[in-house]
């Protein structure tokens, strides 16, 4: 609707122009500036509408997309970023960030998916107690697994011989950090996002902790000589 809104003030725009004598160049771009951003806008719209439809129709699939492109897009963030600013200039490496956003989604989306639903089940309402509950079976008893899961498929992946090596070096550091970010980040979801701006909230802070988790991912690992 708000496109559609935004077309008809357009198209006033456009006869008001018409009264204005003489057509300057200031006019001109603001017009054009105008219909740009409205059809970025319409693209916006279209695109969130897409996105509600898909969670309602395919919830695990759409899932899996946004987690694939958030782990691609915070690794190759990571990566570029080690790029300018790191003594080594490393180069882009699209083999790590495919294993990462291979590993992120597959993993993460669909396990808590169903996970979120049985909680939700569970322990019905928005109640204080209700939402420490949520919280701290989701920080304590599927965060460990997941943490677990995500360095060892990694690892697996990787090819490396030791598939446990990067996990007893980062686990505890990644939990600690995962503690620190989501114990609070859910009880304000939960307790003060209203329920049509909680996807929003978790996207967005979800971007954040999978950047946190690919820096890091992407901390050297400490090679014991035998």
């Amino acid at each position: 609707m708000s496109y559609i809104v935004l077309y008809f003030f357009t198209e006033k725009l456009n006869i008001k122009e018409h009264c204005i004598a003489g057509n300057s160049k200031e006019l001109q771009q603001g017009k054009s500036l105008f219909k740009v951003s409205l059809k970025l806008l319409v693209a916006i719209s279209r695109l969130a509408g897409w996105w509600r439809h898909s969670l309602k129709t395919r919830p695990v699939l759409t899932n899996t997309i946004v987690y694939a492109s958030f782990y691609t897009a915070a690794e190759l963030s990571q990566q570029t970023f080690n790029k300018i600013y790191a003594p080594e200039k490393p180069e882009l490496d699209l083999k790590s960030a495919g294993r990462i956003a291979a590993v992120g989604s597959t993993l993460y989306a669909p396990t808590l998916y169903f996970w979120y639903k049985f909680l939700d089940r569970k322990f019905v309402g928005t109640s204080m107690r209700a939402v420490l509950t949520k919280v701290a079976s989701d920080q304590f008893l599927m965060t460990p697994v997941l943490l677990a899961g995500f360095y060892i498929l990694l690892g697996f992946l990787e090819g490396k011989e030791d598939v446990l090596e990067e996990l007893k070096q980062k686990y505890w550091k990644t939990f600690i950090a995962n503690q620190a970010f989501w114990i609070p980040g859910q009880i304000i979801n939960f307790a003060f996002v209203p329920p049509n701006l909680r996807v929003v909230y978790v996207a967005s802070a979800s971007f954040l902790w999978i950047n946190i988790l690919c820096f890091i991912k992407r901390q050297k690992v400490d090679v014991k000589e035998t």
